[in-house]
């Protein structure tokens, strides 16, 4: 019998499906970290992608909220703003579009707060700038499921921080499926408007053989989370050829020029993929792999050290103030700076491609790690490209 299965199990790899994975394996991202996954690990053996957002905790490690305004310790839109040179910026009223799974049936009452506290512009689904879809496109929206409800509640609340002009499209899957979330990045794909999709979730490496179909979209810049697992091998989407690959950092205020310091998040993914195939601009920055490098770019990730201002449902009726984090946070920050660009790739240069011929419009970050590796830069933060970071982060939007 054992020898079936591991029959079975070899010709599903050589056919260039993903493996069945025990999601118990990653754990948490290297201790201490002060934080929490907002939602619970896939059932083991299951083909589910788990959403990669992170509340953080305070030292008696109890999530951090407030019922009386944004926690004093989290990252708000003025800060992240000026920490990635956007203070001035605007995309004209595209759309970023989010994709995840299940419903949240107060996503647009809990954004008007979020969005009101800051003064940040109405974005409603009466004023046009908010589009909440099941994964086909319809209006009859999937159960609500109160993790990924609170992965949503970052996403939005993430671009309405870096690009406050953006419209915002929720495209909510039935499950969290592969199968489920490509359903819904293709239908976001054919949305008049959409510049950019952001998926905040995480599955093995993956085959662009079996699922490419999803996330192949020319002219539209496709981001995805790393995973918060630390350096653990590559994740799909982030490990597809067809999406920006998104790592994670830690931000602190600084007394230097930038008025920021930035590292490598020890919770970011990393890695290279052993199915898809490498970037050809990649080429030129040295990344160690035969096949795609993970990640291109990165963006603030660290709960305790960057964790952004949410206003998030603690039920399917209530809702307060949290900090969240994790590379959720990250992929629609970039998402935003992408539709902030205006320049979001073609059939002749992909999205993820652009930061390649534009890595002096980054910024570089060159201390921090994840794990421990070899060759180093795969998961330690140095000059140029590496693995936690990417080619770095967005100073203005010139890298995208």
């Amino acid at each position: 019998m054992r020898k079936i299965v591991a029959s079975l199990l070899t010709g599903l790899l050589i056919a260039g499906a993903a493996a069945s994975p025990a999601w118990g394996a990653p754990g948490a991202p290297p201790a201490p970290d002060h934080s929490r996954p907002v939602c619970p690990a896939p059932r083991n053996g299951s083909y589910e992608a788990a959403c990669t957002a992170r509340q953080a905790l305070d030292r008696t490690g109890t999530p951090i909220t407030s019922a009386s305004g944004p926690p004093s310790t989290a990252l708000v839109p003025s800060q992240l703003k000026d920490a990635y040179g956007l203070d001035g910026t605007a995309s004209g009223g595209r759309t970023v579009a989010i994709v995840d799974a299940y419903g949240y049936p107060n996503l647009e009452r809990d954004l008007a707060v979020y969005r009101k506290q800051f003064g940040l512009p109405e974005c409603s689904t009466a004023n046009g700038c908010l589009t909440i879809r099941n994964q086909s496109g319809g209006t009859k929206l999937p159960r609500f499921d109160l993790g990924w409800a609170q992965e949503q509640a970052l996403d939005v609340d993430a671009v309405s921080a870096a690009c406050p002009d953006c419209r915002i499209a929720v495209f909510q899957a039935s499950a969290q499926s592969l199968t489920a979330l490509g359903t819904a990045v293709q239908t976001a794909a054919q949305m008049p408007g959409v510049v950019a999709i952001s998926n905040s979730y995480a599955f093995y490496d993956a085959p662009d053989s079996t699922y490419g179909k999803y996330y192949s979209h020319p002219g539209l810049a496709v981001t995805a989370s790393a995973g918060d697992w630390g350096y653990n091998g590559a994740y799909y989407p982030a490990s597809s050829s067809y999406v920006v690959g998104v790592g994670g950092t830690s931000l602190v205020q600084a007394a230097n020029p930038r008025g920021w310091s930035e590292t490598a998040w020890k919770g970011t993914g990393s890695g290279c993929s052993s199915l898809n195939a490498a970037l050809p601009p990649a080429s030129a920055v040295n990344t160690g792999c035969a096949g795609r490098a993970m990640n291109d770019v990165s963006a603030v990730s660290d709960p305790t050290n960057g964790g952004l201002a949410v206003y998030y449902p603690t039920s399917a009726a209530k809702s307060t103030w949290s900090q969240l984090g994790g590379t959720s946070e990250a992929s629609p920050i970039i998402a935003s700076v992408f539709a902030l660009s205006g320049n979001t790739g073609s059939p002749s240069t992909p999205a993820n491609w652009i930061p390649y011929s534009n890595t002096s419009s980054l910024f570089d970050v060159t201390t921090g790690s994840n794990g421990a590796c070899s060759p180093s830069q795969w998961c330690t933060a140095g000059t140029g490209w590496d693995g936690p970071t990417g080619l770095g982060t967005p100073n203005g939007v010139g890298g995208f």
